[in-house]
C-alpha cells in the first residue's frame, strides 16, 4: 500500500532550471570557461558540489570548487528575488493537496541546498504538507548514489516498499532504481535528453498519478 511519496523539486516542484541555468551560464563566465550543452544536460539532478569539481577538473581551474558554487549561488538568489516568471510547475500544487488529503506523507528529497529548498518552500507556503525535507548538497555523495532515496524513506516513517518517487532527471530515476523505490518518471516540456527507460511508471501530467490512480499500482 501506497503511504509516502517522495518529491524531488527542480524539475517537478518548481521549474527552476532556467534560472539554475542563467546562474551556472553568469558563473561560467565569471571564471572564463565554455561548457558544451552535453556536459552540462550531463549535470541533470547532482548538487552543485559535484558539478563544480567536475568543472574544475574538466578546465584546470585555479578557483576551488567550494568558490564557484559560491559564486554561482549568488547569481541564483539574485535571479531568485528578482525573476518574476518563476512559478510552480503546472498541477503539482494540486497533486501535493491531494495526496495530503488522503494521508499520504510526503519528504523532498532535492540535490539543491538546504537554503534554496528554504526559500522556495517559503515563497509557495509548502511546509505545511511535507514532514520533511533533505537536501543532497548535505550528503557524501549526489544523484544517482541512492543514499538520499534511502533517507527520505526512512524519514518517512515507512518501509521502500510502501514510498513512491516522482522525478524528472536521468540522475534521479538512478538513484530510485538503486534504492528500491517505485519511481515515477515525469517527462514534462521542462525535460531535455532525460532517460526514463527504467522509471516503474512514466507520466506527461500530474493528473495522471492523483492518489486514486496510483494507489492501484501498490
Amino acid at each position: 500500500m501506497l503511504k509516502a511519496v517522495i518529491f524531488d523539486m527542480d524539475g517537478v516542484i518548481v521549474d527552476s532550471e532556467p534560472l539554475h541555468h542563467k546562474a551556472y551560464q553568469n558563473m561560467f563566465n565569471d571564471v572564463n570557461i565554455k561548457v558544451s550543452d552535453g556536459l552540462y544536460e550531463s549535470f541533470t539532478g547532482q548538487a552543485t558540489l559535484p558539478i563544480c569539481q567536475t568543472l574544475c577538473d574538466v578546465f584546470k581551474l585555479n578557483e576551488s570548487p567550494e568558490e564557484l558554487v559560491a559564486i554561482k549561488r549568488n547569481h541564483f538568489k539574485y535571479l531568485f528575488d528578482n525573476d518574476d516568471s518563476f512559478k510552480l510547475i503546472d498541477g503539482v500544487l494540486e497533486l501535493i493537496k491531494d495526496y495530503h488529503r488522503n494521508g499520504l506523507k510526503l519528504v523532498l528529497a532535492s540535490s539543491a541546498s538546504m537554503p534554496n529548498i528554504n526559500r522556495i518552500f517559503t515563497r509557495f507556503n509548502l511546509n505545511p504538507y511535507f514532514i520533511d525535507k533533505l537536501s543532497g548538497a548535505d550528503l557524501k555523495a549526489s544523484k544517482p548514489h541512492p543514499e538520499i532515496f534511502i533517507n527520505a524513506a526512512k524519514a518517512s516513517g515507512f518501509k521502500r516498499e510502501e514510498c513512491m518517487v516522482i522525478e524528472d532527471s536521468t540522475n534521479g530515476i538512478k538513484a530510485a532504481n538503486a534504492a528500491h523505490i517505485f519511481c515515477v518518471g515525469y517527462d514534462s516540456k521542462h525535460s531535455k535528453n532525460q532517460d526514463y527507460s527504467t522509471a516503474d511508471k512514466v507520466i506527461t501530467d500530474f493528473s495522471e498519478i492523483r492518489f486514486e490512480t496510483i494507489k492501484g499500482s501498490f
